[in-house]
């Protein structure tokens, strides 16, 4: 496929009304295939993807941004959906489906016994860290990884415009966050616990809480995330994990479960409720009461659907094995990815957890060559980049037709590599690496 279609004209257009085009940086077409991308979809299905044009492609990139574990419109928990939209979603009193998740949370957390609710992760992360602030009475917070847009993680910026470059996203901006949050979020990297022991060495007293993801691209260390709960517990920090995005692909529930370390405060949200908005701050009883001290509240925390939508989804998440799924088919591509690589004579690097996975072809040429990745498995009906997130939908069959067309990418980008020639072989601009503002 080739050439302009109605989801690339509709982009043009949406960047005249949108500030940025797209209301999620990581949705944003220039970050994989500039001027030739989708864009937009009038369907989804599975692992199925249909774009304006009725296009069909099967979805090997990030699958809904890793909301969608079961898959787009999972039938059962579409069903739960409209049967709690033809009951009412909304009223004057409140769903009882919010405790019934709460109870069912707890039950997957024995280590947690309270729960409140947003409808996005980074708005459940802003919730966290208001709530350990008010539980400690101090300001400071001490990051290990990506947390989101709000001014507390922003922050972390205006006092060094890279700090938060080795943090998943580099060049994301603080503008407009305010100068007076400078020095209230201090980033460490992860399994440097060294790092760690002197923040809080230099800011005694003055730390609200530790946030990090328990893990992303790879196990913690022997013994880093037991000295990082050890630190907390000295210092009386709040211990928050963020489990936005490593929640539900290992183990019904967060990631931190398979690991022995139970946190403070955890934040699901994404595969919790499969594409619906829908995010659960849990938390033991002494920290979660502060959020009664603090205003927290809002209108459409209290619809009836994101409940449902996670009950469904976790119901069905454990009653399947899901996370085992996961597992088998991301070990499938990560070690097809490697095969692929090495039949091309292609230097890549594969990373990440199996159901989280990425890759990045190596050398000076690294950025053009994933984009013309990108571009030539679009022709061949794949959505794919330089990550993959397994799905429950994802069966063998779309494994081994992504690596078959692999097979023949690798060998395609390898050839006009060793050519001299990989950046002849682009349709359009490179993609883009990190935040960007968009002329």
């Amino acid at each position: 496929m080739s050439g302009r279609t109605t989801g690339v004209d509709l982009y043009r257009h949406a960047r005249e009304r949108i500030p940025g085009g797209t209301q999620l940086l990581s949705k944003r077409p220039e970050m994989f295939l500039p001027e030739q991308w989708p864009s937009y979809f009038s369907r989804a299905a599975g692992v199925l993807v249909w774009d304006l044009d009725g296009r069909q492609y099967i979805d090997m990139s990030h699958n809904a941004i890793g909301a969608n574990v079961l898959g787009a419109a999972d039938p059962d928990v579409d069903a739960a959906v409209v049967r709690a939209i033809r009951d009412g979603i909304a009223s004057t009193l409140n769903a009882p489906e919010e405790v019934e998740l709460a109870d069912l949370l707890c039950e997957l957390h024995p280590w947690a016994n309270m729960v409140r609710y947003a409808r996005t992760g980074g708005e459940a992360m802003a919730i966290a860290v208001r709530i350990a602030r008010a539980h400690t009475g101090r300001d400071i917070v001490v990051f290990c990884g990506y947390h989101g847009w709000h001014d507390w993680y922003l922050a972390a910026n205006l006092a060094e415009e890279q700090a938060l470059d080795g943090h998943l996203l580099p060049g994301l901006s603080p503008a407009g966050v305010p100068r007076g949050l400078m020095g209230t979020a201090l980033p460490f990297r992860y399994n440097q616990l060294d790092e760690l022991e002197a923040i809080l060495l230099r800011n005694r007293g003055q730390v609200a809480a530790i946030v990090m993801e328990p893990l992303r691209d790879h196990l913690p260390a022997p013994g880093f995330l037991e000295g990082v709960r050890r630190l907390a517990n000295e210092a009386g920090i709040v211990l928050i994990f963020d489990e936005i995005t490593a929640a539900m692909r290992l183990t019904t529930g967060g990631a931190h479960l398979t690991l022995g370390i139970a946190p403070d405060v955890a934040v699901l949200a994404k595969a919790i409720s499969n594409g619906y908005p829908m995010a659960a701050v849990i938390g033991i009883e002494k920290v979660m009461q502060a959020a009664q001290s603090s205003f927290i509240s809002s209108t459409y925390w209290t619809d009836r659907i994101g409940p449902v939508a996670a009950l469904a989804t976790i119901r069905k998440h454990r009653e399947h094995n899901v996370a085992a799924h996961l597992q088998r088919i991301g070990e499938r591509v990560q070690q097809g990815w490697k095969k692929e690589a090495s039949r091309a004579g292609l230097a890549v690097d594969v990373g990440g957890i199996a159901p989280l996975s990425h890759f990045n072809v190596m050398g000076p040429a690294s950025q053009v060559a994933q984009t013309v990745f990108t571009q030539l498995m679009l022709d061949r009906g794949f959505l794919a980049g330089k990550g993959f997130y397994a799905t429950f939908a994802h069966a063998d069959e779309h494994v081994d037709s992504y690596l078959t067309a692999v097979r023949e990418v690798f060998a395609q980008i390898s050839a006009a590599i060793a050519d001299g020639g990989i950046e002849n072989r682009l349709r359009g601009p490179i993609a883009h690496s990190g935040f960007a503002r968009l002329t």
